[in-house]
């Protein structure tokens, strides 16, 4: 008795190779999308360092963030201030400057170069090579925390700074600081960025 069924040839080996090779493909674009984003997080990571890297470089050779403590420079500057400094070798009388003390950094204004003579009086007056200062930062003048013999001549390399707080501040008027040597000096407060209300420029 013949059959009318159409004989069995087995599996199709052409469509089995070619459902094999889509796998692959597929598996093989898988495999190099994440080798492309590991890649990808590898260079993002390495450009995230090196910004950083850099911005604490900058910060820390050229623009030092400084928080002012204490009250020696108001109303000039606050408690709590955030302040960036900038280094320079071009400084003068009348900048508001940072600078090294005891593992520590001071926030003063400068207000004798090297060879200037310094004098105040008893109100507290400060006279720069015998001329009375104009010193409109200054609320109340005062006489301060002085046990320096005046006048006095800046030594070379060295500089004389004072607080804008005349009545707190402990400077240069004082032998516990003296004279400033050029080599502690941090350099230039040159903007207030903090608190976000008060961003201005240092003078």
């Amino acid at each position: 008795m013949k059959s009318s069924l159409a004989p069995d040839t087995g599996p199709d080996p052409g469509l089995s190779s070619e459902k094999q090779l889509a796998e692959l493909e597929e598996a093989l674009a898988l495999e190099l999308n994440k080798k492309r984003i590991r890649n990808l997080i590898k260079r993002i990571a390495f450009s995230m360092a090196t910004v950083a890297a850099v911005a604490v470089l900058i910060t820390t050779l050229w623009v030092p963030v400084l928080r002012v403590f204490g009250s020696s420079m108001t109303p000039t500057l606050y408690e709590g201030n955030v302040v960036i400094t900038v280094k320079t070798s071009s400084l003068k009388p009348g900048d508001v400057i940072a600078f090294y003390y005891n593992n520590s950094v001071l926030v003063k204004r400068l207000i004798g170069m090297p060879g200037d003579w310094i004098d105040i009086d008893e109100e507290g007056n400060v006279y720069l090579n015998g001329e009375l200062l104009d010193e409109p930062y200054v609320d109340q003048k005062a006489l301060g925390e002085c046990n320096i013999e005046l006048p006095c001549q800046v030594p070379e390399n060295r500089v004389f700074v004072l607080g804008d707080h005349r009545s707190v501040s402990i400077d240069s008027r004082n032998t516990s600081i003296g004279f400033i040597p050029k080599e502690q000096l941090v350099g230039r407060i040159a903007l207030r960025i903090w608190p976000l209300s008060g961003i201005e420029k240092v003078k």
